[in-house]
């Protein structure tokens, strides 16, 4: 190790956020976790937020499901450890089994693998209390346990925010790239731009901007009603350079589909746009 590289090392306090160091830490380079030597995953997109109750999750399952639907071979990383939705929006239940090299991820109706933390508790709405270093060794052990097969493209279900976990997330597993989602919301905009901020700070390319809860269309005359303010998706787009994916409105009908763990059956076109420039930036 050379002597800066040395010295940094033991000056670390592992906040990326107030350092300027281009180390390891921050490429990368060697921190990446080792896949499991009986997988295959082509590329990793993360999903992630500034803050919670934003519906990251329900754009991770919408994103997962249309990946599929056009053939390609796709899993879910349920990576908000302490908050796991992912499986009810599936109705993913069953017993997470090793064959003696890995864990097996369980395989939805449409064949979508899946690891979750909710996968491996007797009891789903037991709390998971656990520390930050606790939590981040499970997401790890999530990626170098599991045996993902032929995996095209997996998505990363992350906690909220810009701390532990999605630090560990960003240095530790090989994305290609992040999706960001928000709402339309003036102090969302605000925390969105902070999600940015860290992407960049850790070298990880945004492939852009999801809007959720974005307008509820009115069942009578078809008018499109802003609940939560006029979007401001467009406007830190621009100033960041990104692109703005898609808007999701608030649909009983999506949020109904959730709740009965058959998210696969959606029929809608809200992010087809979304999942080819996902397949455009991987490609």
């Amino acid at each position: 190790m050379a002597e800066n590289e040395k010295q940094q090392s033991e000056e670390c306090t592992h906040d990326c956020s107030t350092c300027s160091a281009n180390c390891s830490s921050r490429s990368g380079g060697i921190q990446k976790e080792p896949l499991n030597s009986q997988s295959t995953v082509r590329h990793v997109i993360g999903v992630v937020s500034g803050k919670g109750g934003v519906g990251k999750s329900i754009v991770t399952s919408m994103m997962s499901v249309l990946m599929r639907r056009r053939d390609y071979g796709v899993a879910v990383l349920d990576a908000d450890i302490t908050g796991p939705s992912i499986p009810k929006s599936f109705g993913a239940k069953g017993d997470i089994i090793s064959d003696g090299n890995g864990l097996i991820p369980l395989t939805t109706k449409t064949g979508i693998q899946m690891i979750s933390v909710n996968l491996l508790l007797e009891d789903e709405t037991r709390p998971v209390v656990w520390r930050g270093p606790v939590i981040a060794g499970t997401v790890k052990q999530f990626w170098t346990d599991v045996i993902w097969n032929d995996v095209d493209y997996m998505f990363v279900d992350m906690p909220p925010g810009t701390g532990d976990v999605p630090l560990t997330v960003f240095q530790s597993l090989p994305l290609d790239g992040i999706i960001i989602v928000t709402t339309p919301q003036e102090l969302v905009s605000m925390i969105v731009k902070k999600a940015i901020n860290m992407a960049n700070l850790m070298n990880i390319p945004v492939i852009g901007l999801v809007e959720n809860m974005s307008y509820v269309k009115c069942p009578d005359c078809g008018k499109e009603l802003h609940v939560f303010g006029e979007s401001r998706a467009e406007e830190v787009c621009a100033e960041y350079g990104i692109k703005l994916l898609g808007r999701v409105p608030l649909d009983p009908n999506l949020a109904s589909l959730c709740d009965k763990g058959i998210i696969e059956l959606m029929e809608n076109d809200y992010l087809d746009a979304a999942a080819a420039a996902v397949s455009d930036f991987c490609e």
